[in-house]
């Protein structure tokens, strides 16, 4: 009886991750192959995080797992911000200008400045946000062929820094599961 149980269970995770993952990198239409199956990548981190976060009421918006954390409303803005960085780093060469960081700046460093100002509002501000930048940088990256990923930028090649984005998102996403459980 007791190995059944385990069976079953075992079946029933398993299928459920199966159900969740994408089990394949393809580019998108209108990609160019390098550049598609990075899209792919970001997009499937991007439904997984949502996952994490998208039944959230404020309190779990709002959730500090102690006084120095960040919110799960605060961790999604600084994904944005990260992106939205990235975006003017690849494509215009530059880090933020005085609008940008004014508009960026606390999520990109997130804090005590964050842990004020990003709450009381839903989880669903914090994923528009997300969901503007991401349509953002898939219009740029739509511009852009797999010559153009190979180029460097300062120290890094385009390729890298949207790599860098990627790990970024994944490595939160594991922080969001982590924080998520550990709300009341």
């Amino acid at each position: 009886m007791k190995n059944q149980i385990k069976t079953l269970l075992l079946v029933a995770f398993l299928s459920t991750s199966f159900a969740f993952a994408q089990n394949e990198i393809k580019p998108p239409k209108g990609f160019t192959k390098d550049i598609g199956n990075m899209i792919s990548m970001l997009d499937n981190l991007k439904q997984r995080v949502e996952r994490n976060v998208r039944n959230l009421n404020q309190e779990g918006t709002d959730f500090l797992l102690d006084e120095n954390a960040n919110s799960p409303g605060a961790i999604i803005y600084h994904l944005a911000a990260t992106e939205a960085y990235y975006q003017v780093y690849t494509f215009e060469g530059r880090g933020f200008n005085a609008e940008e960081k004014k508009k960026w700046e606390t999520a990109l460093s997130l804090g005590d400045k964050a842990r004020e100002e990003f709450k009381d509002k839903p989880i669903q501000y914090y994923m528009d946000i997300y969901d503007n930048v991401r349509k953002k940088t898939k219009e740029l990256l739509k511009t852009k062929d797999d010559e153009w990923f190979k180029k460097k930028i300062g120290n890094m090649s385009n390729h890298w820094a949207w790599f860098h984005v990627m790990e970024h998102q994944a490595n939160h996403m594991g922080q969001l599961a982590m924080i998520t459980k550990r709300i009341p």
